[in-house]
């Protein structure tokens, strides 16, 4: 009896971990949080454009839309597709409500396909005077034509979690704008000896006003080539017409229509000719099998049965 229990044992530990993987397999979403997600924005592996991969994925505890770099994760709190721009809010981005020292750079992956865009990057608690910083083998960096935006960013009282007093000296502040990174893909704080920094999307109608800012970071991104090339005006477009998400294929990168939140997907769109049946839900079906069983997931469920016909033996 004792060598039956132990098979009864390992069937129901083998059922159980099967069903558990195939139960949660991932699958694409046309939202993140707020943020609708259309190309090449996609919500994990698998989805939007390969080439955003791992730079882009939905924090799925959290429903945030993050970047990571190799200097941090950072959170997208917009998405401009008209003008293929996006706005980060790095945790340690100080605002005139909440002010405090950036243990890290602010980075972003040379091989990734997003660049600073139109920002206004106000240094903060520098070493004075900051008529005189610069960067490693260049001009001085501070403009001090935008003089008038260290006065007002310096009446915020949350100044002092910087160690900087109440209406503190504007020769501790620098605007830095056009912002550029070094050599490293870094806005290197530390290198510039200032404590922290801010960056102002938009000043609004209030440009004497730090509460009434628009504070976060710019980019843009670009689709790229190859793959991107001719992705967004052809079959992405007919498939998040048809109500699909676009995706790609993770073992070589080809494109997918992923439809129904997962249920199945095409090479093309979601229309009812280009798919037959109603396929399992959670699981991205591949285009290459010819056939309506999932490519990943149906020997999963095939050693589940077969452990579970096991386990109905053993207990007859």
């Amino acid at each position: 009896m004792e060598p039956q229990r132990a098979s009864l044992a390992l069937s129901l530990i083998i059922f159980n971990l099967l069903l558990t993987t195939t139960t949660q397999n991932p699958s694409c979403q046309s939202t993140c949080g707020s943020l609708h997600l259309s190309y090449p924005f996609g919500s994990g592996p698998g989805c939007g454009s390969p080439t955003f991969q791992p730079y882009i994925t939905c924090k799925t505890t959290t429903k945030q839309l993050l970047l990571t770099t190799h200097t941090g994760s950072y959170p997208i709190t917009s998405i401009s597709y008209s003008t293929n721009t996006l706005t980060l809010t790095p945790p340690s981005m100080s605002t005139c409500t909440s002010m405090q020292p950036c243990p890290s750079n602010l980075g972003l992956d040379w091989a990734s396909p997003f660049q600073l865009g139109a920002s206004t990057f106000i240094l903060l608690s520098c070493q004075p005077p900051t008529s005189s910083l610069t960067l490693k083998d260049s001009s001085p960096i501070c403009d001090p034509s935008y003089s008038h935006l260290c006065a007002a960013i310096y009446t915020c009282p949350s100044v002092t979690a910087l160690n900087l007093p109440l209406f503190p000296p504007t020769n501790t502040c620098c605007v830095y704008s056009p912002g550029n990174l070094d050599a490293k893909g870094e806005l290197d704080l530390r290198g510039l000896k200032c404590k922290g920094y801010t960056s102002v999307v938009s000043l609004g109608d209030y440009p004497t006003d730090p509460n009434k800012w628009e504070y976060g970071v710019a980019l843009k991104y670009n689709h790229g080539g190859g793959l991107d090339g001719g992705i967004v005006e052809t079959k992405c477009k007919s498939c998040e017409m048809s109500g699909g998400v676009c995706g790609y294929a993770t073992s070589d990168n080809s494109f997918l229509c992923v439809c129904k939140n997962g249920d199945y997907n095409t090479t093309s769109d979601c229309s009812s000719d280009n798919y037959s049946g109603v396929q399992e839900q959670g699981v991205i079906w591949s285009p290459e099998s010819g056939s309506d069983l999932p490519a990943s997931s149906a020997w999963k469920i095939w050693f589940g049965l077969l452990a579970l016909a096991d386990l109905i033996i053993l207990t007859a």
